[in-house]
Parts: structure tokens; sequence; C-alpha cells
């Protein structure tokens, strides 16, 4: 038999929950039927999203922490910077979901189905998503799952890979006003590498070793680099693990089959939809803005497919162009953002990474950088864009 709903989110990470929670909490869509689809139950606190804000957001009450001041440092420059515009926060994927989930399941029109996804296809007037033992129809599928998008080109794709820990010190040792966006003060020898010291107390922090490579590392050698930055940023004080993530976030010059006009009732949202920046990974914030108009779209009757404008092209482009460096290895990342922390207003650049920068904040920053790898890096995806 075949169930038919309004709408099928499938895949229940930071997207589909997103645009979940956007439906149900507008009494447009609260007798709609909606049906999410999953294999996992998001009962973990598998991931940690940080991201700057102007403002309250829509989930602003599950912000665990938040920063006025942030830092950029590599053995020889600190930049300290306090924030006017924006504020840095923290939100704990456990927060999120549960938050979501709860809240769904006081709605009678919202259905969850645990289960492996086999295909999503659409016709011309309803998607149609197939699981392993069932078949379900909708006006339309909203899809964040690895379904449909095709393999990453290895000599195209950086992965940003991380490994963070929650540590808690007896004593109080962090400075719970300032996060470290980005220490540089770290070998490079795997690619471009940081770390984010995220303080929620002054006796817990978040810190989180992050590479730009071509390959994950063994296990063990995120262990050992976590544990001999603590101990120079320690000085030796003992401390506890009370959590630890791991994720991998693929960054590519390979570009998504986004929404293709003749499959337009199954939206793309997510990674998949292309929300995620393919320079820096940075999806959270992208994803409420996308979902936002998402639902906006649904209640004008139009059809719900976030559009592409001229300035999210540009982004595109400087995203690829960055990329394009680091994996010709033209310049490190090190080197290339410590040109822009030196000359550049920190928010300036974090409007840059944001996709809320003005054109004379963009060309400001072009200039700041090393013209010569940039360049021909430049020239060359502007070209793939006009092919």
């Amino acid at each position: 038999m075949t169930e038919e709903f309004d709408y099928i989110i499938a895949g229940s990470g930071c997207a589909g929950l997103s645009l979940l929670y956007r439906l149900i909490s507008n009494e447009s869509f609260q007798h709609k039927k909606i049906l999410v689809i999953d294999k996992d139950l998001k009962n973990k606190n598998d991931r940690t999203w940080c991201f700057w804000e102007d403002g309250e957001g829509f989930f602003e009450r599950l912000v665990l922490k938040k920063w006025h001041n942030l830092i950029y440092c590599t053995e020889d420059l600190k930049v300290d910077a306090q924030l006017k515009k924006y504020e840095y926060k923290m939100i704990r994927g456990i927060d999120f979901y549960e938050h979501v989930l709860t809240t769904a399941k006081k709605f009678e029109n919202v259905v969850f189905v645990r289960g492996t996804l086999n295909s999503i296809h659409s016709t011309e007037k309803q998607a149609v998503v197939k699981t392993s033992t069932a078949e379900y129809k909708a006006k339309f599928a909203f899809n964040s799952t690895n379904i449909n998008i095709p393999k990453f080109e290895k000599n195209n794709t950086l992965l940003q890979h991380f490994e963070g820990w929650v540590i808690r010190l007896e004593e109080p040792f962090f400075d719970k006003e300032k996060a470290t966006l980005m220490d540089f003060s770290v070998s490079q020898e795997h690619g471009t590498t940081f770390v984010y010291v995220l303080p929620i107390t002054e006796n817990e922090a978040l810190i989180e070793y992050t590479f730009f490579s071509e390959a994950v590392l063994d296990k063990a050698k995120y262990e050992a680099y976590l544990s001999q930055y603590l101990s120079k940023i320690l000085n030796g004080r003992s401390y506890d693990i009370a959590h630890k993530e791991f994720g991998i976030v693929p960054m590519s010059l390979t570009n998504l089959p986004v929404n293709h006009p003749s499959n337009r009732r199954m939206i793309n949202i997510g990674t998949s939809g292309g929300f995620t920046r393919a320079s820096t990974g940075y999806t959270f914030q992208n994803i409420q803005k996308k979902t936002a108009e998402i639902v906006a779209k649904l209640e004008a009757n139009k059809f719900p497919v976030p559009r592409e404008t001229f300035r999210d092209k540009m982004y595109q482009w400087y995203d690829k162009t960055f990329l394009d460096v680091l994996i010709s290895k033209k310049i490190g990342g090190k080197e290339a953002l410590t040109h822009m922390f030196k000359k550049i207003e920190f928010e300036s650049i974090l409007a840059f990474l944001g996709g809320e920068s003005t054109l004379k904040q963009e060309l400001s920053i072009m200039n700041s950088v090393p013209l010569a790898p940039f360049l021909g890096s430049g020239i060359k995806q502007m070209i793939k864009f006009n092919s």
C-alpha cells in the first residue's frame, strides 16, 4: 500500500528538522500531513553547531553559550576582537534533536518512520519515496540524504575532518567570555590545520582539532594531537573528557545537481541542496535562511525551491577560488587567512564567511591576500562557471 502526505522530509538531521520545526511553528501548516523518514533515532549528542548571528535567531532558546569576543591567532599574531554586530553561538546536537522531536510529537499531523531510503523521485504532480518496506507519496519531498548525490572526485575535493573534546578542569582556567575561532599555532603537515577553543564555563570548554586535507587520519592521531595541544595550553593541568565528537565535511569543486527542473517535486536541502559553504563547511546558518525561504514559498503557494541569486553565485565563486588555491597547494590556508586577519576587520571577515558581506568588504578581502595564487584560480573557476 502507498500512504500519501502533503510533505515528506527525508533525513532528520539539521536541515530536515529545521524545516520540520518551521512548518509546525506556523499555523498554516499545522493541518498538513508531514512524514519524516530516517534510519537513525537522533538520540545522541553527535555534533555541536557554532555560528555567528546578528540578534536573536529562530533557535535562540537552544543556545548553550554565546561569545562577544573572538580570537584568531598564530605563533606570531593574535587578533582579539570585541564583536559589535554579531554574537558567536553554540548549540549542542542533542539539545536541538530533543527539542524539535519532543515538540513535533505533540502534533498529530506529523508521522515519524524509522527506515532506510531506497529511492526518491518525482512525477509532474507528486514525489515518490520508497523505503525497503513501503512507498510514500506527497506533494513535495525534501531530501537531505545522500540519495541522488554523485560521489565527489578526489582530485577536486578536500575533507574537513575534526575531533572535538569537551574537557573539564577542577579549577577555573578559561576566560568564558572569549572564544578562539582559529588557533593556527599548530603543525600544518596535514594541510590547513587549526584548533577551536570554546569555553563554556571557566572550568569547561570544547576543544576541536580541525584539518583540511585529502584524507582522514588514524583515530589515534586525533587523540595524540588533542592531548599534545591541551598539554601546551593547560601547562600540564589535569582534565577529564566529558564528551567526544568526530565529523567529516566534504568540500568540493564538483557542482552538485542540486534541484533539477525535471525533478521539481523533490527538493534537495542541507548539504545535498548546496547549503554547505564549499570553502569552510559552514552550514547551520545557511540552513536557517533557506528553510525559512522554503516555508515562505509554501505559504505563498509557490514552488518551494530556494532561489539562487547573483550574490549566491558570487559566493560560490569565492568559495571555489579559495578551495582551488588550497587543493592546488599554491598557498596554505594559514597563510591566506593570516593575511586577511592582519588587514581586515574581524566582523568584515565573519560577514564574508557568512554570506552577508558588502561588495566593498569583498573587494577589501580580495586585496588583502597575495594576488598571484588567487588570480589564476579565480580565472579558472570563472571559466568553469560560464562553461
